[in-house]
Order: structure tokens, then sequence, then C-alpha cells
């Protein structure tokens, strides 16, 4: 056992303090110094969609050293749709710090993240955080994670976990929920050192490490992440790189790294027991081990749970293609695809009878949003269409995702809330009310939550909160009705104009102001009726001799809803594709012309 060093990973409920508690950590140890004044919160989450949306997406590694040992901290995502980061993180550490707020309690994704590390065997420390949260209330929540334990199946060993209190944001922590006599993080750094396992290498084995994650330098070109189970790396050295297949190939490190604070560090060699970081196999990808050139053995491949959403992405060709961004060919989009599967496995591509389309399955909505937002942002342009649930046939019956949705709303609004979900085919599974506030569990397919969102923020005023969590495939729960709505549609190609965005303010609301550049097949609005409705926004008044009455009054415009990317992916229907550029998000036909709408229908109703 290499008493030195522990690799451990922690794991949340988004928005518990992971990444919060991860900045304490690294500001405390005594090997972290931050160079840049200027960054004084969450450290780990350093992409910028991270930053802006307050969630962990990708896993990070980072190293602390307390005393004489050295402890390997992984940063998981909080949120199931990026599950298949947690999974993988699972096979590199020997115990896992499971955060739990001390007002809300387990959530759906704790018990996700717990499970897989149920799953994997290892022990857990509970640290119960935001103890200083007006209303914290943590012996329920002590006693609700118990609970969760017994119900995951954990052993008697993991069910004795122990304790630990903590205020993230302002670094201290203690055995006690009492921040009097809390003095820094140290407590949590002790019980790291005593309770977890120092990681067990058996130093007469060969070369054996699993590649878990992967990262690109503009030097060294890909770097594979993951944990040295046996053996030594150096830098030079010839290895044998075994794929998922199984097929055996030469190789050759041209940089071997370990991790100390938030960098990767250059080293000669690296030890068993460790995490490393290793370059110079260019076509190595997740899951794949690198083994010893003459006893080439691998280790095994990790399992991922399957996609549950699909959307197509496809080529823009709307009439504005190619204006706002970079890159708009079918083999930019197919490269950058393929580019990403390399390091998400969770993710799935397949090719379709069109050689400028293609189905992208991914774990949920927020998974495949992530992913359109960094193409736009590196300057791709493309289309995709609505999201879609992956049906399966088991034992010749249909099977669809459903998934457990957590529901936290006043009491005010729980008979709008529970009418909602009846209407997408959910069963209650759980309700309880707690000083004015309900919480409900419901069972829903996939397919009724999809566009959901929104609507869940209108009807409870922006007050509700609603989490979800895949449960598994059930039998097909029968066809649930859409809701009937109309939208907006520009006849014209041009700018929007005043005098045109009156007359469609008087249909429905509008997603666009005066001077925005259109065409026609568009969706500039949403009727306020069901059926779509075309207007022509370009529109100018006419100027003639006579004065009205009313001459000089103006008519006023209602400030636009301005539709996020998943605003666009919840509003579009089956008709309907969502444009997105490096500076515009269309909602858009996917017929622009009425004329061929019309035809698409007749022919649609010809064929039944």
């Amino acid at each position: 056992m290499k008493q030195d060093l522990r690799n451990i990973a922690i794991i949340a409920h988004v928005d518990h303090g992971k990444t919060t508690l991860v900045d304490a950590f690294l500001k405390q140890s005594e090997n972290f110094k931050i160079k840049n004044d200027a960054v004084k919160e969450l450290i780990m989450d350093s992409n910028e969609l991270e930053r802006e949306r307050g969630i962990t997406i990708f896993s990070k590694n980072a190293s602390i050293r307390y005393q004489d040992v050295k402890i390997n901290i992984v940063d998981t995502p909080g949120h199931a749709d990026f599950g298949g980061e947690v999974e993988r993180i699972m096979r590199m550490v020997d115990g896992v710090l499971l955060l739990v707020d001390a007002k809300e309690g387990p959530m759906p994704q704790t018990k996700f993240v717990l499970r897989k590390a149920i799953e994997a065997g290892h022990r857990i420390i509970v640290v119960i955080n935001k103890i200083d949260k007006p209303y914290a209330r943590v012996d329920w929540v002590l006693n609700a994670t118990y609970d969760l334990f017994f119900e995951l199946g954990a052993s008697e060993e993991q069910i004795e976990f122990p304790v630990i209190y903590a205020s993230a944001i302002q670094g201290k922590a203690g055995l006690k929920a009492d921040l009097n006599e809390m003095k820094n993080i140290e407590p949590i750094f002790q019980k790291i050192v005593s309770y977890f396992s120092a990681p067990v290498v058996d130093e007469k084995n060969p070369l054996q490490m699993l590649t878990v994650n992967l990262a690109y330098d503009n030097y060294k070109g890909k770097i594979a992440v993951g944990r040295l189970y046996s053996g030594t790396l150096r830098r030079g050295m010839a290895v044998a790189h075994i794929d998922r297949a199984g097929e055996i190939k030469r190789g050759e490190l041209s940089a071997v790294m370990l991790f100390e604070g938030l960098n990767r560090v250059d080293v000669e060699e690296a030890a068993a027991g460790d995490i490393v970081a290793v370059a110079g196999i260019s076509d190595i990808s997740i899951g794949e081990t690198i083994a010893d050139i003459k006893n080439p053995i691998a280790l095994p491949i990790i399992h991922i749970d399957e996609p549950t959403i699909k959307m197509t992405f496809g080529v823009n060709t709307s009439p504005f293609k190619g204006k706002e961004g970079g890159y708009t060919t079918s083999r930019n989009i197919k490269e950058r695809l393929e580019r990403e599967l390399e390091t998400d496995v969770a993710l799935s591509v397949l090719p379709t009878d069109a050689a400028d389309r293609w189905v992208v399955a991914g774990r949920g909505e927020l998974h495949l949003a992530i992913l359109i937002e960094k193409m736009r942002r590196e300057g791709f342009e493309i289309e995709v269409s609505r999201p879609e649930v992956i049906f399966k046939e088991i034992n010749n019956k249909k099977m669809e995702p459903v998934e457990l949705v957590s529901i936290e709303v006043p009491e005010a609004y729980s008979g709008v809330i529970i009418e909602m979900m009846s209407k997408c085919a959910g069963v209650m599974k759980d309700m309880r009310v707690d000083a004015g506030t309900v919480y409900v569990d419901f069972a829903v397919p996939t397919r009724g939550l999809i566009g959901t969102r929104g609507e869940f923020l209108t009807r409870t005023k922006g007050t509700g909160i609603m989490n979800s969590i895949f449960l598994g495939y059930e039998e097909y729960k029968g066809e649930i009705k859409p809701e009937i709505r109309g939208s907006i549609i520009a006849t014209e190609t041009g700018a929007s104009n005043n005098y045109g965005l009156v007359v469609a303010q008087g249909r429905g609301k509008l997603f666009i102001s005066a001077g925005t550049p259109v065409y026609e097949g568009m969706v500039v609005g949403q009727n306020a009726k069901a059926g779509d409705v075309p207007v022509n926004v370009c529109k100018v008044k006419e100027l003639n001799n006579f004065r009205a009455k009313n001459e000089g009054l103006q008519d006023q415009l209602e400030v636009p809803l301005t539709l996020t990317l998943e605003d666009a992916l919840s509003y579009i229907g089956d008709d309907e594709m969502v444009e997105v550029t490096p500076k515009s998000i269309r909602v858009r036909k996917t017929l622009l012309t009425e004329i061929d709408r019309k035809r698409f229908k007749r022919e649609e109703k010809n064929s039944i």
C-alpha cells in the first residue's frame, strides 16, 4: 500500500457545493498558491460554460498535500446528463466524499452519483455542507442520507460512514454542526487520510493503466489521463496500446505527467497507484488500456449507460447560412462530432440517409444542449431537430425511458403541478408538505418531460424547483397528447419593421424586435391560438395625403421573449428546427415556404 497517497472523488447533486469545497481544499493546502488574485472562487470550473451556468460539466483533476500525504482529487459533474463522467471516475479512485445540502438533503442526482459509488464498492465520507444556511436541518438530512444508503443496498461498512459538517464557502468544517467551533477545513483532510485506504499496488504485475479521461495540449497533442494500476511509466518508453476491440498496437510515450495543484507537471517517471497523464499515443480513447509491451493485459472496459434522447444535427440550410459562422460544411460538422466522441463516451453519433445529417444521441436534453453550445462558440453553424426519446423493444414489448421527477413548490402551486404532470402521463410516487412547501415525486416518461421545464417555471412563477433522474426503461405508457399551439411565421425576407411587428403582436408573443433580419419560414413568435399564422413582419406603413385623427400616436411594441438555446429546443414542434450560429439562435420551419408546407400536408394526408 502506498501510504503517502490517497485518490478520492467528490460527488453531489447540482449546486450542493462540490467545486466550492475543492476551492477551500486548494486554498488551505500546503502546496497550492493562487497566482492570479482575480481568481477567488470556483477555481476548478475553468470552462466558460461551467462558470456561466454554475454547474460542473467536465470532471477535472487536482492534487493537494496534507502533511506527508498527496491527495489526488477528482471533481465530478452533479447532473445526471453527465453521468458518463461519474461512472468513469469511480474506476480511478479509492474513496468518495459525498456532499449533501444541509437544507435540501439528498436530491435525485445525489441518488444517481451515490449509486455509482456504492456499486464500485468505495468507502464514503458524508459531508453535510452549507450548515450556515437559514433553516438548515442537519438531523433530518443525516437521517434522510442513512435512508438513501439503505435504499441503494450499501454494505455494512459503507453505511457506517463518518459524518463531517461544513460551510465550504467559509472554508470551515468540523465533527459537530457548530460554526463557532470550526476554524478551517483540516478535519476533512484528517478524515480523508485516516478513513480512506491507500492505493494497493502489486509490484509483480506488469504495467497497466486505464484511460479514464482525455485532454488536449497544443504542444503535446492528445493526453490520456487515468490511474496507473501497476508497473512504472517512464518518458520515452515503449508501451502496448490495447483498444476496445482488443487490438494491440505499439506506442511510445513522449511525456509523463503527474498532478500538482491544478497543473500537470512533467516527470521522468510515475509509479503505480497514482493518477497519471501521458502523451504520445494519438489514437487512444477512453476505456482503453496502456500495458506492458512484452506482456500486454487489458483492463476491464468501462460500462456506460446508454443514451435516452436523440436529435438530428445537420448543415445549416437557411437563407442566412454562412453569414455568421466559420464552420458550415458537412465535413466540418462530421469531424467535430467525431472529435467529441473521443472524449464523451455517453454520446452516440449515427449517419442518416442524407450526407449532411446525423442522429446524435445523449443522456438528456442538457447533455445535447451543452454540445450544441460548445459547437456554437467554436464558430459552427448547424440546425437541429426537436429532441426525441429512444424506444427499445424487449421481449416483443415496446419500452420507453422513464424518469423520477422530484418537484419542490410552494403549496399554492401544488394543484397546478399535479395536473401538469398527469398530462405528461406521470404517476405520483411520494408527496409531503413541510412549512408551506410541497415535495412531490413522479415517475414520468421522458417524452412527456421534453419541453416542459419552461412551462413549469411559468406556472410556478419561477418559485418551483424540478429535478429528474433516469429510472430505467418501462413498458410504453400510451399516447401523450401534445400541447396544441401555433407559431407566427414570417412570410418575407428582410428586416422586421415596427408596423409589421405591431400587426404580428396582436396574434401572440413575439421572439424578435424591430430591425431583426428575418427570412420566409422563420418563426418570429408564438401564436396565442392553435395553428400557425403567416405574417409579413417586414411590412412598412404606406404613406398617403390623408391625416388620420390619431396621427402622431405610435403603437407600442412589447419587449420580445428572447429564446435561449434550451428555450428554443423546448419550444419547437416536429415540423420545426433550431438554427444555431455563433451570433444567433433562430427557430424556423423545416419547410420554409407555405406552398411546400401545404404540399407536404396534402401528401401526408393522402398517404394515410
